[in-house]
């Protein structure tokens, strides 16, 4: 199901059709035949085997064994229990924090699960070999961006994360070879983003894509891309459950970083620790 997520909007029309289908009712698609499900879809049974085969399988009975093998153990974890991510005009405050913490937490364990470990390990060896990483994010994208910033500073990275357009493009023009520019959209289609990315590309820089879709544009103009496995519905689009896909990703590259370092990196950490301890309210001045 992530793999198909993943690759929806770089399919065809037709077998994005059969995908979508896949998706809604992952169960209806595990028991039904190849000639019901090309006849939902209103399309042909070779459509339905191209997507099969564009998803990584062999043919159509190989999709409904995993299919019904993911909506059990789907079914495993939520306790029986129907939890997805829309929200419904009638749900209950309780079913609200119900569904929002249950796609929260898939989307943070399937990230991990797909996560490729050889291109993440190839992007800490770009972090740690780079002279300076400029990050470029924007709307809820760029708040990961400055988490990133934020985590490489503390370990004494030159590190900028930048929101603006214009902004974004002047640095990726005096980005060099040994640089690095980090590009996140959880589309992967954010222009600012893109454009910034492919500037840093042509002056010689390492270019790295945190995007939730492999094949989307801002693929192209990266040399390593990460991957996020997030769902977003209803009123999570864009806002949450992407954001904290991306933050877990952001989160391995930080600690791949600072265990490649870890002598200076401790060093770093007790010297930012010092720093601000005393900026905490004393015992003495709080209210009594």
């Amino acid at each position: 199901m992530v793999r198909v997520r993943s690759l929806l909007p770089s399919l065809p029309p037709a077998e994005r059709r059969v995908a979508q289908r896949v998706i809604d009712d992952p169960e209806g698609v595990a028991n039904s035949t190849i000639t019901e499900l090309a006849q939902t879809c209103g399309t042909s049974e070779t459509t339905v085997i191209r997507f099969c085969r564009a998803i990584g399988f062999h043919g159509y009975p190989e999709l409904r064994l995993t299919l019904a093998t993911e909506a059990g153990r789907a079914q495993s974890a939520s306790g029986g229990r129907v939890i997805g991510s829309d929200i419904s005009p009638d749900d209950s405050l309780e079913q609200i924090v119900e569904k929002v913490t249950f796609a929260d937490a898939r989307a943070v364990e399937e990230t991990a699960a797909q996560l490729d470990i050889k291109m993440l390990e190839q992007v800490v060896d770009a972090v740690v070999n780079a002279d300076r990483v400029d990050v470029y994010g924007v709307g809820a994208s760029a708040f990961v961006a400055m988490d990133f910033q934020q985590k490489l500073h503390r370990i004494g990275r030159f590190c900028s994360a930048w929101a603006d357009a214009h902004i974004m493009l002047t640095s990726a023009a005096v980005l060099g070879p040994t640089s690095v520019a980090v590009g996140i959209s959880h589309t992967g289609a954010t222009v600012e983003t893109i454009d910034a990315l492919e500037v840093a590309k042509s002056n010689g820089a390492t270019t790295v894509a945190l995007t939730n879709f492999p094949k989307s544009p801002i693929a192209e103009v990266a040399d390593l891309i990460l991957t996020t496995a997030a769902r977003e519905t209803t009123f999570r689009s864009g806002a949450t459950a992407s954001r904290l896909a991306q933050l877990t990703v952001v989160d391995c590259v930080f600690v791949g970083v600072a265990q490649r370092t870890f002598g200076p990196t401790r060093k770093a950490l007790e010297a930012t620790f010092e720093a601000v301890r005393g900026r905490t309210v004393r015992p003495d001045r709080r209210r009594r």
